[in-house]
C-alpha cells in the first residue's frame, strides 16, 4: 500500500463529502432499513433484513477505505507544482486529433479523481499514461482497446 495518495483540493473536499454523506444520510438509511426489516418477523428467512446487512456492509466497507485515503492524501497545489510545460498531475492538456482534426481537451488527475464526463483523466489510465511528461507540438500515439489513437499536443497549462 502506498504511502501518499496525491489529490487536488478539489478532489481531497469531494471525497470529504462522500465520507460525511456515508456517514451520516447513507447511515441513517440503512439503520431504518434494518429495524423495518426487522419488525417484519423471522429474521432467518428476511430478504429485507439480508439485503440491508448488505447494504450495511458495502457502506462501512466505504467508509473505511475513504478513510484510509484521506489519512494518506497529500493535496497538491498547482502552485507548488513547476509550469514547465510539461504534462503533469492537475495540467490541462489540448490536443488535436490527428485523424479527425477534433480538439479534446483533458485534466490529468489520480485515479479517485478521474471523471471522463468532466475531462478528467487518470494517470493511471492508458491516455493519461502517454500523455505524462509530454509537451507542446509532441505527437502521442496510444494504444487503446477501441484501437490506436494518435494525437498533436497544442498546449499544457496549469
Amino acid at each position: 500500500m502506498p504511502d501518499n495518495i496525491f489529490l487536488t483540493r478539489k478532489g481531497y473536499e469531494k471525497l470529504m463529502e462522500d465520507l460525511k454523506e456515508l456517514r451520516g444520510r447513507k447511515r441513517r438509511e440503512i439503520a431504518n432499513a434494518l429495524e423495518s426489516a426487522r419488525q417484519l418477523g423471522d429474521l432467518s428467512e428476511n430478504a429485507e433484513y439480508d439485503a440491508a446487512k448488505q447494504s450495511q456492509a458495502v457502506n462501512e466497507r466505504r467508509i473505511s477505505e475513504l478513510e484510509q485515503k484521506l489519512g494518506r492524501a497529500r493535496i497538491l497545489e498547482n502552485e507548488k507544482i513547476p509550469d514547465n510545460g510539461k504534462a503533469y498531475i492537475g495540467a490541462i492538456v489540448t490536443m488535436s486529433d490527428m485523424d479527425s482534426g477534433e480538439e479534446i481537451v483533458y485534466t490529468l488527475v489520480t485515479e479517485d479523481e478521474a471523471d471522463f464526463g468532466q475531462g478528467k483523466i487518470s494517470i493511471a489510465s492508458p491516455v493519461g499514461k502517454a500523455l505524462l511528461g509530454k509537451e507542446k507540438d509532441d505527437i502521442v500515439n496510444i494504444r487503446v482497446p477501441a484501437g490506436p489513437l494518435k494525437y498533436k499536443i497544442t498546449k499544457v497549462s496549469r
